[in-house]
C-alpha cells in the first residue's frame, strides 16, 4: 500500500481545485457497513469508491469518524488524532484515501473545535484535577452562585435545550464547578483563549495533512470565543443578535475567532497543494466573507439557498448577491441544498406550505413534530422541484457540496419511533424538535435484504420499506432515474469549470431565472407551472421532460446556443 505521502503525490496539485468542485458529504455511520455491526465504516467507504467515482464528484467531505460515545452522532470527539475502532483503525483511513485519490477523488475531513467529548483525556484529567489547574484551563470552568455555588454561573441555555452549564463532582466527593456546554452535556466548551488549545489542533491540522486529507471542514466556526461576562438580561435577549455590535455576540462570531484562523492558513499553506478549508457559520451575510478570507479559512457555507422558498425571486436574489459578494473578496460561492442537520431538500419542497431548513412550513407548524407523516409530503412535485434546484445549483460558478442520499432522490424518513431515536436534541427538546435522524437513516443500496444492502446484519437507524424503491440498483438499471441525472449532470458540470462568469438574461416573466455561461450555456429555470419556450440549442439535460421545445413547470434545462 502506499504511504500517505506517495498517495498524496498522485493526486492533481491544483492550488484551486476547490473553488469549483462538487463536494459529496459522507455520513460514515449511514454510508455503508462492511462488517455487519449495523454501523458503516471506513472500509465501507472504500468499497463504494467505484460508486463514487462514477458518479462524478470532485471530493467527498466525511462527517466526523473519530472515536465517540455519539452523544451527539460522531461530533463529541474522544480523541482528534484517531479512528472510531466501531468505524476501522488509521490503516483503514490511509487505504480509504488511497483509493480515492487513485479514483480522482479528494477528502475533506471534519474538525470540531468548539468542544471534545466528555471521555477527552483532557476533560476527564480536568476532572481529576482541582480548581485552578492547568487542566481546568482548558476548558470553561467557572464557580456556580448562590450561597454555595449550587445555581449555574448564569441562566444561559445550551442549542440543544436545558441548561448550558453542568455541575461537576470535586475529587473530594463535594459539589463542585461548573462547566460550560454550547451543545450537549457530553460536549464541553474548550477556552480558545488557552494557548495549548491553539497549538493542539494545529497538531490535529497536520496529522491529518500529514495522512492525505485535502482540506477541513470547519464545525461551528462561529463560535470558538466566547465573553461569558457578558450581561444579558434574559435568554430571549441573547439570542438576538442585533442587540449586540457586529463582532461582539457573547457566543457567536465575535471579531477574535479569525485571528484562530490566521493561524491555521499558515499551516494550511506548509503544503503542496495548500490544504483548504470551508466554515460551517450560521452568520449574516455580510460576515461571511471575514471566514471566507484568503487569510483565512478561505471558503464558508452559504446557506441562503438551502433557507429559501423554491421561488425564482428569492433564488435570483440570493445567487446575484453571493457572487457579488465572492468577486468582492476573491473567495468562491458555496452552494448547498441538503446535509446532515436539516430535512432532505426533496421533502422540504414537497411540504403543504414553504419550506426551512427544519422542515417548517409558512404556516409556523413544523412537519417533524407532526410527526413526519409521509402523507403530508407531496414527493413527487418535491423530488420534481429538488432535481430543478439542483440542476440550477450545479450550473452556478463555486462549489457545489451535496448530501449522501440526495442523487437517489431520497425523502426525509419521518415515521421513526421515539425508541429508535438517537439525536440529543429529541432527548433534551422533547415536544420542541424531533431531531436529525431522518436524514442520517442508512442508504439503500439493494432493493432487498436486511439493511437494503446498507450491511449484512441491519442498520443502527431503522429503514422504511418504501426504500427499496429508492435503491442505488434499482437506479442503475433505469436511464431516467435520478442517479442517472445526477451523473449526468455532475460530468456536463465539469464543462462549465474554468471562468467563473455568470451572464443574467431578461426572463419572460417573474417565474423564470436565465442565465448565461461561457461557451454558449444558456441555463433556463421556470419556477411556475405553466411551460416556457427554451432557447434554441442543444438541450443537453433537463430536470424534467422538454417536449417541442418547451420546459415544464417546476423544472430547470441547461442548453447550448451556437454562437
Amino acid at each position: 500500500m502506499p504511504t500517505p505521502a506517495e498517495t498524496a503525490a498522485t493526486t492533481t496539485h491544483d492550488a484551486d481545485w476547490w473553488r469549483q468542485a462538487a463536494v459529496y458529504q459522507i455520513y460514515p455511520r449511514s454510508f455503508s457497513d462492511s462488517n455487519g455491526d449495523g454501523l458503516g465504516d471506513l472500509k465501507g467507504i472504500t468499497s463504494r469508491v467505484p460508486y463514487l467515482k462514477a458518479l462524478g464528484i470532485d471530493a467527498v467531505w466525511l462527517s466526523p469518524f473519530y472515536p465517540s460515545a455519539l452523544a451527539d452522532g460522531g461530533y463529541d470527539v474522544d480523541d482528534y488524532r484517531n479512528v472510531d475502532p466501531r468505524l476501522g483503525t488509521l490503516e483503514d483511513f490511509d487505504e480509504m484515501v488511497a483509493a480515492l485519490h487513485e479514483a480522482g477523488i479528494k477528502v475533506i475531513v471534519d474538525i470540531v473545535p468548539n468542544h471534545t467529548s466528555d471521555r477527552h483525556v483532557w476533560f476527564q484529567e480536568a476532572l481529576a484535577s482541582p480548581k485552578g489547574s492547568a487542566a481546568r484551563g482548558r476548558y470553561i470552568f467557572r464557580d456556580g452562585l448562590g450561597e454555595n455555588g449550587e445555581l449555574p454561573p448564569n441562566a444561559w441555555t445550551s442549542i440543544f435545550g436545558g441548561g448550558a452549564w453542568e455541575r461537576i463532582t470535586e475529587p473530594d466527593g463535594t459539589p463542585g464547578q461548573w462547566y460550560f456546554h454550547l451543545f450537549a452535556k457530553e460536549q464541553p466548551d474548550l477556552d480558545w483563549d488557552n494557548p495549548e488549545v491553539h497549538e493542539d489542533f494545529l497538531t490535529t491540522l497536520r496529522f491529518w495533512s500529514d495522512r492525505g486529507a485535502d482540506g477541513f471542514r470547519v464545525d461551528v466556526a462561529h463560535g470558538l470565543k466566547k465573553d461569558l461576562n457578558a450581561e444579558v438580561a434574559s435568554l430571549d435577549l441573547l439570542h438576538r443578535a442585533d442587540l449586540f455590535r457586529e463582532g461582539e455576540h457573547p457566543l457567536w462570531d465575535r471579531d477574535e475567532v479569525h485571528s484562530i484562523y490566521a493561524e491555521w492558513r499558515k499551516v494550511f499553506n506548509e503544503y503542496n497543494p495548500p490544504r483548504t478549508a470551508v466554515a460551517e457559520a450560521w452568520v449574516h451575510a455580510d460576515r461571511r466573507a471575514m471566514y471566507a478570507s484568503p487569510e483565512g479559512l478561505g471558503q464558508a457555507f452559504n446557506f441562503d439557498l438551502l433557507e429559501a422558498d423554491f421561488d425564482a425571486e428569492q433564488f435570483r436574489r440570493i445567487i446575484a448577491k453571493n457572487l457579488a459578494e465572492a468577486a468582492a473578496t476573491g473567495a468562491s460561492s458555496t452552494w448547498v441544498f441538503s446535509n446532515h442537520d436539516v430535512v432532505r431538500h426533496a421533502t422540504r419542497y414537497g411540504l403543504p406550505k414553504g419550506s426551512g431548513r427544519g422542515g417548517k412550513g409558512a404556516d409556523g407548524k413544523d412537519w417533524l413534530l407532526e410527526g413526519g407523516d409521509p402523507a403530508q409530503v407531496d414527493a413527487e412535485r418535491g423530488l420534481r422541484r429538488a432535481r430543478a434546484a439542483t440542476l440550477l445549483m450545479l450550473a452556478l460558478p463555486g462549489s457545489a457540496y451535496l448530501y449522501q442520499g440526495e442523487e437517489l432522490g431520497l425523502q426525509e424518513v419521518g415515521e421513526i419511533p421515539d425508541a429508535d431515536r438517537q439525536d440529543p436534541t429529541f432527548f433534551r427538546n422533547k415536544g420542541v424538535e424531533v431531531g436529525r435522524d431522518g436524514c442520517r437513516v442508512p442508504l439503500p443500496w439493494e432493493a432487498e435484504g436486511a439493511s437494503f444492502g446498507f450491511g449484512a446484519n441491519g442498520a443502527h437507524l431503522p429503514q422504511p420499506a418504501w426504500f427499496a424503491g429508492y435503491a442505488a440498483s434499482v437506479q442503475e438499471a433505469d436511464a431516467g432515474s435520478t442517479l442517472a441525472f445526477y451523473r449526468r449532470a455532475l460530468a456536463l458540470r465539469h464543462e462549465l469549470q474554468g471562468s467563473e462568469s455568470l451572464g443574467w438574461q431578461d426572463a419572460s416573466d417573474d417565474d423564470v431565472l436565465h442565465f448565461v455561461r461561457p461557451g454558449g450555456w444558456h441555463v433556463v429555470a421556470n419556477f411556475g407551472t405553466a411551460p416556457l419556450e427554451l432557447p434554441a440549442g442543444e438541450i443537453l439535460l433537463a430536470s424534467a421532460d422538454v417536449e417541442g421545445g418547451k420546459l415544464p413547470g417546476e423544472a430547470t434545462a441547461w442548453v447550448r446556443v451556437a454562437r
